[in-house]
């Protein structure tokens, strides 16, 4: 049996806008049956444990897909859901791989959370594959090489891009712009059109440009570990 481990922001605060954030629903949803359907193990863990906090406007009518449906209809999922692990319980050695969902909130907690960046960093030492989406890829900021230069130097990378941030209004509001920090850090930045699926994988690393990319995402993960 295989094991996945899907970690989740614990974040809720849209930064000082009064509004709520928290994971893409999408996100998770289409690398949780990715993964599911194909016989996989999955653990899901967030830094405080316990229920994360859903990003409310991935669950209007105009981001619901079939998957998302299916998620919400699935009772051991949501109880699951409810009862992520704390991050700082996991150790890599139980797992084949890690895939990270975005949503706004992991730029505020994931992105700086030392337990998350030791278990990339652990994770790709052990030569286990990582993948992360849309705003995950921002996680990698503080991610070092064990010679201790930024992770995505030179590699080939994708995230949400700053036309797509721009986009749902938010460039002011994030604490920092995917796209720009990742070309920061050196990474080989590319992506396609806004919205549409944008995968890019480099050795063991994995990103996704956005919601759309999440189950070509989980796809290549799947072929990188099976």
């Amino acid at each position: 049996m295989k094991n996945v481990l899907i970690v989740l922001t614990s974040h809720d605060q849209l930064g000082n806008t009064g509004r709520k954030t928290g994971f893409w629903l999408e996100e998770l949803a289409a690398p949780y049956y990715a993964f599911k359907d194909a016989g996989v193990d999955v653990v899901l863990a967030s830094p405080l444990g316990g229920q994360p906090p859903l990003d409310p406007k991935s669950n209007e009518p105009s981001f619901q897909t079939d998957l998302t449906r299916r998620f919400e209809r699935d009772a051991a999922a949501n109880a699951q859901l409810a009862n992520t692990v704390r991050l700082d319980s996991v150790d890599q050695a139980d797992f084949d791989t890690m895939f990270y969902p975005g949503g706004h909130g992991p730029l505020w907690d994931l992105a700086e959370d030392r337990t998350s960046i030791a278990l990339i960093e652990a994770f790709l030492a052990a030569n286990k594959p990582v993948a992360l989406v849309c705003h995950a890829p921002g996680v990698l900021r503080h991610v070092k090489t064990p010679a201790g230069r930024p992770l995505v130097e030179g590699k080939k990378v994708t995230g949400f891009t700053n036309t797509e941030e721009e986009g749902v209004g938010l460039t002011n509001v994030v604490p920092f712009l995917v796209e720009d920090e990742l070309k920061t850090k050196g990474g080989v930045y590319s992506s396609g059109p806004d919205w549409g699926s944008y995968v890019v994988r480099d050795g063991l690393l994995i990103t996704g440009q956005n919601p759309a990319s999440s189950s070509e995402a989980a796809a290549l993960l799947m072929q990188q570990f099976a």
